[in-house]
């Protein structure tokens, strides 16, 4: 298989190790100066370092991918779809392996359906340094699927072979967006939150305050989900509680969010999370204010955090 990572950040990187070391020919797409040569992995799916090849322009690829992997910032999924025009896309897909809502729509307005691969994304990698990544958990398989349902079957199963193949546990699901929307709820009351105040998943549940805080989340966003209706597999937010509570968050307790990191840099996805269930509530005329404050806190530490670079 031809691969094209786009972003090789944590978990491009895991994408770009793995799919090299199983023999597939891979590249990933970087920012100027931030080519690697190497990357080193380490954690729960083992311990390796294969060489890589990394671009930073489309021009230096000799090979034309048969699936391109968008893994970049949700803040930079519009600017990477501008550069992924250039590619030629007969029978081509992208597969958008990306935090929050909003990723996937803006690829299919580019690229059309039955072009557009959806991936459900639920193991933690982080970056120790550039061509240095740990896998931390892995809560569930990569659930990948075409909500459209244009994309043949048998090829979604083939590739979530070959991803489970080379050491990414992965399977196809007809239902994927209802798996994406499973993770955009878990994250929009997880990961704000660990990144203000600078904590695990275990204490958010176990501080009273704090789990009033996501319980409200939760409600709230599955207000403006049933005003949109948008399905997921939970028929309320208690439902979907008893579920977060305990069976989501006991194996991923100790698991602080990528977002604590981001914070520190000045700049987060919290407007494909929060963000985004703020304005979809705006949109059908449903009140978000707990989801309006979180999102309001996280860009204040933004800023902050930009201010004191």
């Amino acid at each position: 298989m031809r691969v094209l990572v786009v972003g090789v950040g944590a978990i491009g990187s895991a994408y770009l190790a793995f799919l090299t070391r199983a023999g597939h020919v891979a590249a990933g797409l970087v920012k100027r100066g931030r080519r690697v040569e190497k990357i080193r992995v380490e954690g729960i799916w083992g311990e390796f370092e294969t060489l890589v090849r990394t671009v930073e322009d489309l021009s230096e690829l000799d090979f034309e991918p048969e699936l391109v992997i968008l893994s970049v910032k949700s803040y930079d999924t519009e600017r990477a779809l501008e550069i992924l025009e250039g590619l030629n896309w007969e029978g081509a897909y992208l597969m958008v392996a990306q935090n929050g809502y909003g990723n996937y729509e803006k690829a299919v307005s580019v690229l059309g359906e039955g072009k557009v691969i959806l991936a459900r994304v639920i193991f933690g990698s982080e970056v120790l340094e550039p061509g240095h990544i740990r896998i931390t958990v892995c809560a569930d398989d990569v659930v990948i699927g075409d909500p459209s349902g244009r994309i043949k079957e048998s090829l979604l199963q083939d590739l979530a072979s070959a991803f489970t193949e080379a050491g990414i546990p992965t399977r196809f699901e007809r239902e994927v967006y209802k798996y994406l929307w499973d993770k955009i709820i878990y994250n929009s009351a997880l990961n704000p939150l660990g990144a203000l105040l600078e904590t695990n998943y275990g204490t958010l549940a176990e501080n009273p305050y704090t789990r009033e805080l996501m319980d409200e989340i939760i409600e709230e966003i599955f207000e403006v989900l049933k005003a949109a209706e948008i399905e997921t597999f939970w028929k309320s937010a208690e439902d979907y509680r008893k579920v977060f509570y305990e069976r989501l968050i006991p194996p991923t307790a100790a698991h602080y969010p990528s977002m604590l990191t981001d914070i520190k840099k000045g700049r987060t996805e919290i407007d494909s999370l929060n963000g985004a269930i703020c304005e979809l509530g705006r949109k059908f005329g449903v009140p978000t204010p707990t989801n309006e404050f979180i999102t309001k806190m996280v860009k204040a530490k933004e800023l902050i955090f930009r201010a004191d670079r």
